[in-house]
């Protein structure tokens, strides 16, 4: 399942969304201001990104720069607690489900988020060169029909 952690007024939470919603991708969204983040899935997400606190966390968010607050010099504990307590340092959109781990809305990068097997089907069903490559039809009939 892709679960995105989004925030209220974010352009690129909206992209996100709708691409899914254009794919029929289901997915989990996580508003990180309405949903309180708990320890267990905020470790999750800094052991998913593969450069750590870069990744996830804007070191030029208001809280961080008014503060004078040094994430790197932060334990994990203590990090953790940090981003409980201060959700706005998240950089959004992040996507993830059990494969793929993104930040951000980026439309060449979020077709790891189609399944493999649909991927596939779309590279075998239509050319690159197909004005409707990235929404073939081919790919939802063979879909339905394997529903």
């Amino acid at each position: 399942m892709i679960v995105i952690y989004t925030s209220p007024g974010c352009a690129s939470c909206r992209k996100v969304k709708q691409w899914l919603k254009d794919k029929d991708l289901p997915y989990i969204e996580k508003n990180i201001f309405k949903t309180l983040l708990n320890d267990s899935e905020i470790k999750h997400l800094l052991i998913r990104s593969e450069n750590g606190t870069d990744d996830i966390i804007s070191k030029r968010s208001k809280v961080i720069q008014e503060n004078n607050i040094d994430i790197d010099s932060m334990t994990l504990d203590q990090l953790i607690t940090f981003v409980k307590h201060n959700p706005s340092v998240l950089k959004r959109p992040i996507i993830l489900n059990e494969k793929n781990f993104q930040v951000g809305y980026d439309a060449e990068e979020i077709t790891m988020f189609v399944p493999e097997e649909l991927r596939n089907v779309a590279d075998r069903s239509c050319p690159l060169t197909c004005v409707s490559f990235d929404g073939c039809g081919k790919v939802r009939e063979e879909k339905a029909e394997a529903d």
